[in-house]
């Protein structure tokens, strides 16, 4: 018995120092995954955030190079939200769970089995950016709702670039330029 015993305790301690050697550190970072180009129109729905459109819309999310803005059309009315790039300080791509309405309702009626529908989670995938527009003096951030990651990755990258951002860690950020400052 004090055999196993020893055997026991001499193989939890090698496992505690083989746990506490230093880890390796990659050479050189992870290559960025290839995204395709945004397309010309993408599903979305606003989630507000833009002075003046409170509620939120279904439509269509635009990157308009033409008129250099992003622009949103609601597929009810002719609304318009439109940000132009110049105004875009930061953009990320935002993910969270959130458990639909079917379930919600399923789970508040007081049977037993409805339990399983408190545990029903779907991914929600957000483009929110935060803009800083000079010629009307307005600032905030908005929300767009898109269908799934890749279309959020194609669209967050695309404006990324025609806006001029970079990015730091998982978000994108455009620099203030040094000489406007000093004014």
């Amino acid at each position: 018995m004090r055999v196993i015993f020893s055997l026991l305790v001499l193989g939890a301690l090698f496992t505690g120092a083989y746990a506490q050697r230093p880890r390796e550190v990659e050479a050189e970072p992870a290559q960025k995954t290839a995204t395709r180009p945004a397309p010309a129109a993408v599903k979305a729905k606003y989630e507000g955030g833009v002075f003046g459109y409170t509620k939120t819309m279904e439509g269509t999310l635009t990157l308009d190079d033409a008129n250099s803005q992003l622009l949103f059309q609601d597929k009810k009315s002719a609304k318009q939200v439109h940000i132009p790039y110049s105004a875009i300080t930061s953009a990320f791509a935002d993910t969270q769970k959130k458990q639909p309405k079917a379930a919600t309702i399923a789970s508040a009626v007081p049977i037993i089995f409805t339990m399983p529908a408190q545990f029903i989670k779907t991914k929600v995938r957000y483009l929110t950016l935060q803009y800083n527009d000079a010629d009307s003096q307005q600032q905030g951030i908005t929300s767009f709702k898109l269908e799934n990651a890749e279309v959020l990755n194609s669209v967050l990258v695309s404006l990324a670039e025609k806006t001029g951002m970079t990015q730091r860690g998982d978000i994108y950020v455009k620099k203030k330029d040094v000489s406007q400052l000093n004014q």
